[in-house]
Formats: structure tokens, C-alpha cells, sequence
């Protein structure tokens, strides 16, 4: 997997279904991965740590206490294998590829066709971190160390910048003429993040609704040529 160029994408899970196979420590990580992004879980394993189990009963995870079956993976956008059985998830490797789906086994990069990088999440702002699978505890040392980078006025810059997409779309009529404009607005003088650092929310809508005025008259003019 090292040696992968691989393909960095963010999948929306939402309502798609997902299989775990197996139901202890590991596959507990996955399975709340997972549910985070509004997956819809089914996890198959012979016994089930008690986390797991009371997942089940709140009615967050479909679990089923039995062997895995090939048919388990109807439907499912993808699988991750989380069992110490290598025969076990060989077989499921074997079965998702068969469907082209997405396929993990976790700790066994060769038995994968995606990985699962180590994240730090919050509202509007998800950061990965990868090692191509070289070492999954570095990827959260660094996890560990990115976290206090990003601050709530990451978060807060976004959910801004969220508010003006649709303003975005309907007022300038090509992809680059939007790219211009949130650029400016976020790599602009005076720099928003220190602003909302200081708490001064106002001085950064100002900041947008200056940036918007500009982006306006460039496009009329454009359209006036």
C-alpha cells in the first residue's frame, strides 16, 4: 500500500450501507467511524464486546450473531474486515473485490482497496492524515498534534463562508470567478482567522460583504466587454 498513489476522496455515507466484520475493540473504532458520517451499520460476528452489544439494542447498528456469508455484502457500498481470522478475511477480501466494492482489512494493506486515515472532525471541518499505511501510529501522533492547529475559528470561518455559497452560484456564473472570490476573502488582508481569533465576527462578515461587492462589479464588468 506504501508504494500506492493513492486517490484522497470524501465519501458521503449517509443512509449507504456499510458491513463490519467482527465485533471487538477494533471493529468498535470502525463501527463509530461510521456512524458519525450517518452510515447505515450492520456488523456480523460470532460474539460481540459489550459496547457493540448495546449499540445493537439502541438501534444504531443492525448486529447479527452469526458466521459471515458472502450474501452479507448485498447492497453495501463497503466492508471492513476487523477479525484476527486471516483465512476469514482473505475471504471477504476476496468476496468484496469479486463485487467491486470497497474493501479494508484492517492491519493487512494488501488485503485492501482503500485505507482509513486517522481524522480530526468536527462541524464543517474534517482533516486527514495518512501514512499510505506505513504506520497507523504516527498518522495519530500527528492527528494528535494537527488537533489544537485548527481551532473553533476554523470552524467558524467555514460555516461563515457556508452562508455565501449559494449567493456564490447564483451571482458569479464560472467556477474560477467563485474560487477568486473565496480566496480572497480567506488569504485577504486583514486575515479572517485572526479576526475571529479576537472574537470580532462582525469585522469578518464585513471582510465577506466587501469581498462580494468586489467580485460583483469584476463580473459586470467581464459581462460588459
Amino acid at each position: 500500500m506504501i508504494d500506492a498513489h493513492l486517490y484522497m476522496a470524501c465519501l458521503n455515507l449517509r443512509g449507504r450501507r456499510a458491513l463490519i466484520v467482527g465485533a471487538g475493540p477494533v471493529a468498535l473504532e470502525k463501527i463509530e467511524g461510521l456512524l458519525a458520517c450517518e452510515a447505515d451499520v450492520t456488523v456480523v460476528a460470532l460474539n460481540a464486546i459489550a459496547p457493540v452489544m448495546e449499540l445493537a439494542e439502541a438501534g444504531k447498528i443492525r448486529l447479527l450473531e452469526r458466521a459471515y456469508r458472502a450474501q452479507d455484502l448485498d447492497r453495501c457500498l463497503l466492508v471492513v474486515a476487523a477479525t484476527s481470522d486471516t483465512e476469514l478475511n482473505t475471504r471477504i477480501y476476496r468476496d468484496a473485490e469479486a463485487r467491486s466494492m470497497l474493501v479494508n482489512v484492517v492491519d493487512v494493506p494488501d488485503l485492501c482497496n482503500f485505507i482509513l486515515p486517522a481524522v480530526v472532525r468536527s462541524e464543517f471541518l474534517t482533516v486527514a492524515i495518512s501514512t499510505a499505511g506505513a504506520s497507523p501510529a504516527l498518522a495519530k501522533r500527528m492527528k494528535r498534534e494537527a488537533a489544537p492547529m485548527f481551532g473553533p475559528e476554523y470552524v467558524q470561518l467555514a460555516s461563515l463562508l457556508d452562508g455565501v455559497r449559494e449567493w456564490a452560484k447564483a451571482t458569479l456564473p464560472t467556477y474560477e470567478e467563485r474560487k477568486v472570490f473565496f480566496e480572497e476573502i480567506v488569504n485577504g488582508d486583514p486575515d479572517p482567522i485572526e479576526l475571529l481569533r479576537r472574537g470580532d465576527v462582525d469585522a469578518v462578515r464585513e471582510v465577506i460583504s466587501s469581498r462580494q461587492q468586489v467580485a460583483l462589479t469584476r463580473t459586470e464588468d467581464l459581462l460588459s466587454d
